[in-house]
């Protein structure tokens, strides 16, 4: 099991007990005391969990936490960029589609440049900006209206009211973190209502999340598992994760990340 693989168990393990320790990860990862303490030192440095004597708890931010869309987009680049080559070839040319504000749907959106005829409607002013920029002379970007959030999305009654008859071929939907109960969700209430709104705008729903998402609970949720027809990830996402997401959505679709994939070549 790759370093990043074990990381994510003790983090999952961490976030669903609250605490974990050095010796009942030894156990279970089959792994040495100072591979697992080794572990720890890396999460806790990205401040995801606290060191204790003897293991580590829980840094789990509130429900309604909402960090900006800067202070998002400097995080998990390498998984967003392989989630988002992954999920854009599930486009096809001359489609209409939506994508929701975030920062995976913005990375998503570099990597549609090359596909024609698109209609693209989203809730996002950074997604805009880029599919703007697109050399395509036959792209429609449409921006639905509203009041903007800290992570630059367009949301509440005008956004929804735009959205409420359009009828969309595929929903590409970013999400603050995904857990087996509370299922995709987000920290802002007005925010999810308007995602909500743009998922029943599309026939198909691509839920595009990164590992840490995992075990992730915003106040509010937008979609249970099931109602995902995909779920895009990375391949850091832990075997217990895959195996509730594999039952759950329709497909799980996991992006390999370019430095697994060196560590597998090396």
């Amino acid at each position: 099991m790759l370093a990043r693989q074990r990381q994510a168990v003790i983090l999952e393990e961490a976030r669903r007990s609250g605490a974990v320790r050095v010796s009942d990860l030894v156990a279970r990862l089959g792994v040495s005391d100072m591979t697992v303490r080794r572990d720890l030192d890396v999460l806790a440095g990205r401040g995801l969990v606290e060191k204790v004597y003897g293991g580590a708890t829980s840094v789990v931010g509130k429900s309604t936490d909402e960090p900006g869309f800067e202070a998002k987009s400097v995080r998990q680049l390498a998984q967003k960029e392989a989630i988002a080559g992954l999920a854009a070839s599930l486009v096809k040319p001359g489609t209409a589609i939506g994508l929701s504000a975030g920062t995976t749907t913005w990375t998503l959106a570099h990597a549609l440049a090359g596909v024609p005829g698109l209609t693209v409607v989203t809730n996002s002013i950074q997604v805009a900006d880029v599919l703007r920029a697109s050399t395509q002379p036959d792209r429609t970007v449409v921006l639905t209206g509203g009041v903007r959030t800290p992570s630059d999305a367009l949301v509440g009654p005008v956004a929804v009211h735009s959205l409420r008859y359009l009828h969309l071929d595929l929903v590409f939907l970013g999400v603050h973190g995904m857990a087996e109960g509370p299922g995709f969700t987000t920290p802002n209430l007005t925010e999810s209502e308007t995602d909500r709104a743009l998922v029943e705008a599309g026939r198909r729903l691509v839920v595009l999340a990164d590992h840490t998402k995992w075990g992730t609970v915003g106040i509010s949720t937008i979609a249970d598992l099931d109602e995902a027809h995909a779920v895009v990830t990375d391949d850091g996402l832990s075997v217990p994760a895959r195996e509730i997401l594999a039952d759950r959505v329709g497909e799980l679709l996991i992006a390999e990340t370019a430095e697994n994939l060196e560590a597998e070549e090396a």
